[in-house]
């Protein structure tokens, strides 16, 4: 029998959730990427489901005659071409107070929504009814089975004892005369106790939420297999554990008045619970920020990460430069970087997904190449490769812009603008643009000057061996939080031109302080010199790329064979 095609499958999807719409007494659906704990690699992914979509951020909106998918300048490309026969595609920023219809009801599963979210959202034009089964579930059912336990971090890998972690946040909450911290982002609980896990793809994340009063107490959330190994450590005792099923009777037995929550993360479904009792005083959860300044060991951690991470990603780039000989596709290109990333044996697994993109796929932000649509790379092709690693203990992302002939003038000039851009951004002066949104400017100012920019931000906070993608600071149009040491952000502007090419140079820098605060490089890995025009380069900027060459060279030459060296020794 033939291959139902994908799109045939999906229009059947969405006839079947528009029948349940007169059961429920709506008049449309809303399916967001995030699970209940608001993870971006979750291993459920409804949006995928109802819209093909598979970019890590979007909300889908199916009206009775309609359908809608948000998503953001990353994915313009990639939405078009995978969900754009069934949806209308749209810029995130226009779900803000949505106009594109007006006066109707929407559907949502209180779990997979915050308060803000529907309020920023929805509210002002629409109205919105929670329905407590999800309608996606019961077109396809969603249960995943992981009884794989948490694991803890001892102190001398993380820097910090979760009992002092605990005690910084006590005081944060008298400060806030505020009875109890609910932490409802797995991240964060992960950082508090220094604990991991195995739930989600690509991130050591333990789907978890915790609970902290100011006296200290915790009560760790979660399913009862999962805390196997933190018991037998003592990192939690038995009166220290709630089932997930038995969050709402756990409140009731709590003594107090006022909780603090966090407006990105605590759904619908667990405030209500919460103010069913207690008075919400904040909403916003301060260890995102306690989480994003890294202590001494962390930061030394990540650097010894990024120095084994950076011969892993130089061997590739000299084995597909100068070694091999076949055509080879994107597939079989990822695959072979993964594989010289696996020789160190505190490689784990990918950070995310990598994107490997020749020729015109390089100009899809985030192209996820598969065995069934991926592109032979060409001779004449820029590849443009976006790859990270979970290693024991650290996490890495760094993009590599690669040719294989002698490019024509015009790239090797947009490569150098970017180029330019991230040199500004590495030379920030921190204590006159110490916020996102001023160094992002930096980042687009030689672009912008050839009337050329990029759909996405600059640059995002990166975890310790956690996500990839961390807040609350960023580099971008937008982000006004101040940069501090300690701080890990990338930086990676980009061209993109639609079924051409893709240009991005992506490093990860830290705040470091030496008198004053500086950007110093994590990533270890050479730039591709036959891209850039030197002429359109000053004094500054090439000295910049020898030093950066030079540093290269000496933290991991003694990492690769003669060759390599040898190679890699010509670009100072």
């Amino acid at each position: 029998m033939d291959k139902i095609p994908k799109k045939n499958k999906m229009s059947k999807k969405i006839k079947i959730l528009r029948g349940k719409f007169e059961k429920y007494n709506i008049d449309g659906y809303v399916v967001p990427k995030n699970d209940e704990y608001f993870n971006e690699y979750s291993k459920i992914n409804r949006l995928k489901i109802i819209s093909n979509f598979s970019g890590s951020a979007g909300i889908a909106i199916i009206l009775k005659n309609k359908n809608y998918l948000f998503t953001d300048g990353r994915y313009t490309i990639q939405s078009q071409i995978e969900s754009g026969k069934n949806f209308k595609i749209v810029n995130y920023e226009k779900i803000i107070d949505c106009n594109l219809f007006k006066n109707l009801t929407l559907g949502i599963d209180p779990k997979l929504f915050t308060y803000n979210q529907i309020n920023k959202f929805f509210n002002k034009n629409n109205k919105i009814k929670f329905i407590k089964n999800n309608l996606v579930d019961e077109i396809k059912i969603n249960k995943i089975s992981n009884n794989i336990p948490f694991f803890s971090l001892n102190k001398n890998i993380v820097g910090e004892s979760s009992a002092s972690k605990i005690n910084r946040i006590s005081k944060y909450l008298k400060k806030k005369n505020s009875d109890y911290l609910f932490v409802s982002a797995p991240e964060n609980v992960a950082w508090i106790l220094n604990i991991r896990g195995k739930d989600v793809s690509n991130s050591p994340i333990p789907n978890c939420r915790l609970i902290i009063s100011k006296t200290k107490k915790k009560f760790l959330i979660c399913r009862p297999k999962k805390i196997n190994k933190l018991i037998n450590k003592k990192i939690i005792n038995s009166n220290e554990f709630i089932d997930t099923n038995n969050f709402s009777e756990k409140i009731i037995q709590l003594k107090g008045n006022r909780f603090i929550i966090d407006n990105k993360s605590c759904s619908i479904f667990h405030e209500d619970i919460i103010k069913s009792k207690f008075k919400i005083i904040r909403r916003e959860d301060p260890t995102y920020l306690l989480k994003a300044i890294k202590n001494k060991i962390e930061i030394k951690n990540m650097i010894d990460t990024h120095i084994l991470d950076g011969a892993a990603l130089t061997k590739f780039i000299y084995w597909i430069k100068k070694i091999n000989k076949k055509q080879i596709n994107e597939v079989q290109a990822q695959n072979k970087l993964e594989s010289f990333r696996r020789m160190n044996k505190n490689y784990l697994y990918p950070s995310f997904d990598t994107i490997a993109g020749s020729g015109k796929n390089g100009a899809i932000v985030h192209y996820r190449a598969n065995i069934n649509n991926c592109k032979t790379i060409k001779k004449k092709d820029i590849f443009l490769c976006d790859s990270g690693g979970q290693y024991k203990y650290g996490t890495t992302d760094v993009t590599r812009t690669i040719c294989f002939s002698n490019p024509k003038t015009h790239i090797k000039n947009i490569f150098t603008k970017v180029l330019k851009g991230h040199i500004a951004v590495a030379t920030t002066n921190l204590k006159k643009d110490n916020i996102g949104k001023k160094i992002d400017k930096r980042a687009r100012k030689f672009l912008k000057k050839s009337n050329l920019d990029y759909a996405h931000g600059t640059g995002h906070g990166v975890g310790f061996f956690l996500n990839v993608h961390e807040g609350p600071q960023s580099i971008s149009q937008i982000n006004k939080v101040k940069i501090m040491e300690g701080m890990i952000l990338s930086n990676e502007p980009g061209y993109y031109k639609k079924d051409n090419f893709g240009i991005r140079i992506e490093n990860l820098i830290y705040v470091k302080k030496n008198k004053k605060l500086f950007f110093e490089n994590l990533t270890l890995a050479p730039i591709e010199k036959e891209l850039i025009n030197y002429n359109l380069l000053n004094t500054l900027e090439k000295n910049y790329l020898l030093k950066y060459h030079l540093e290269v060279y000496s933290k991991i030459s003694k990492y690769l064979n003669l060759k390599e060296r040898k190679w890699l020794a010509s670009f100072i």
